[in-house]
């Protein structure tokens, strides 16, 4: 794909806003394709509404939750708090996005597309989690309370190349935790709804990964040092929820969301996709950029390895332990 682009003399001349109206076409194309194969489907439909019954409170039959009422693994209940929290964060999120982007045009369009879309997510986890009891429910408003309190703020204000890279990638990472959060949790409702989101999840990562492709066209130098920025500095959006890096341990663990699938599943495919390390007519900075960013692949794969070394001897721990008792 070729992209039309103003006359500017060097990667410096960008700015910003010359970004938003250079890539204004790109942003229609991909919206117009994305509105064509995006599904419309309906939480309700994902939520086991029969299996619900009362909590105490303003109801005289209501019943108190006790970890025994779930169906979920453990690994599943905490993974899933942690993913509807991040979920819950979406106010936050749409006045990042709207701020940077615009509401005006096939920027503004998006956003509001986008918003809507995300809004079902933290619909139908909520409803699933009250309706089958996963979790409990004073703590889940507990922690949602002080996650929202907190607001959210990106770690990427460096420019909207920035942004657009880093959603880039958390929309897939968030897709991959959904999945295997599904996955670990033991139950296949829970798989089937999460199986969903993740659907949409990966149709937000194709148009942001789409438009990034397009940004390397149109500024190469400007686009490889805010992916190397964002590559090296990755941090999930739920980063700052109550109790996250205990959280993001045990998730870790339970081979949900770790350095391994960090590595495997999320950075290297949209790296390889986009061809970053192939891309040539770079100037001096853009090649530091690479450089650097192929050096930080390098050192997280040992990372990851190391990580996948310990990951191993502890389940052989645990599978000792459990034939000798």
């Amino acid at each position: 794909m070729t992209i039309a682009s103003p006359h500017l003399g060097s990667s410096e001349a960008w700015t910003d806003a010359k970004l938003l109206y250079a890539l204004e076409e790109v942003v229609e194309k991909e919206l117009n394709r994305h509105l064509k194969v995006v599904r419309d489907w309906m939480p309700h439909e994902y939520v086991p509404f029969g299996d619900g019954r009362n909590f105490p409170g303003l109801f005289e039959d209501g019943e108190a939750w006790e970890p025994g009422q779930s169906k979920v693994s453990e690994v599943g209940r905490i993974a899933l708090v942690v993913n509807l929290l991040t979920e819950d964060n979406l106010p936050s999120y749409h006045h990042e996005i709207a701020t940077l982007f615009g509401r005006d045009g096939a920027w503004g369009t998006w956003v509001h597309r986008w918003t809507a879309e995300e809004g079902r997510h933290g619909i139908v986890m909520r409803d699933y989690l009250l309706t089958s009891r996963a979790v409990d429910p004073d703590k889940l408003e507990q922690f949602r309370m002080a996650h929202m309190s907190e607001g959210f703020e990106s770690d990427n204000r460096h420019s909207m190349l920035h942004s657009i890279a880093y959603v880039s990638l958390q929309e897939l990472a968030t897709r991959v935790s959904h999945r295997n959060t599904g996955h670990q949790s033991g139950d296949p409702v829970c798989d089937r709804m999460l199986a969903r989101i993740a659907i949409d999840e990966n149709l937000h990562m194709i148009f942001y990964r789409n438009l990034l492709s397009a940004a390397f066209e149109l500024a190469p130098d400007l686009t490889m040092q805010a992916v190397r920025d964002v590559v090296v500095n990755f941090r999930m959006p739920g980063h700052g929820m109550p109790g996250f890096e205990r959280a993001a341990a045990q998730m870790a663990i339970g081979e949900i969301y770790n350095l391994r699938i960090h590595h495997d599943d999320v950075l290297q495919p949209v790296l390889r996709y986009l061809k970053v390390m192939e891309i040539g007519g770079l100037g001096p900075e853009g090649l530091k950029a690479q450089e650097e960013l192929g050096c930080y692949m390098g050192g997280l794969n040992t990372e990851a390895t190391k990580f996948d070394e310990k990951l191993a001897a502890r389940k052989a721990r645990m599978a000792a332990r459990a034939a000798a008792g």
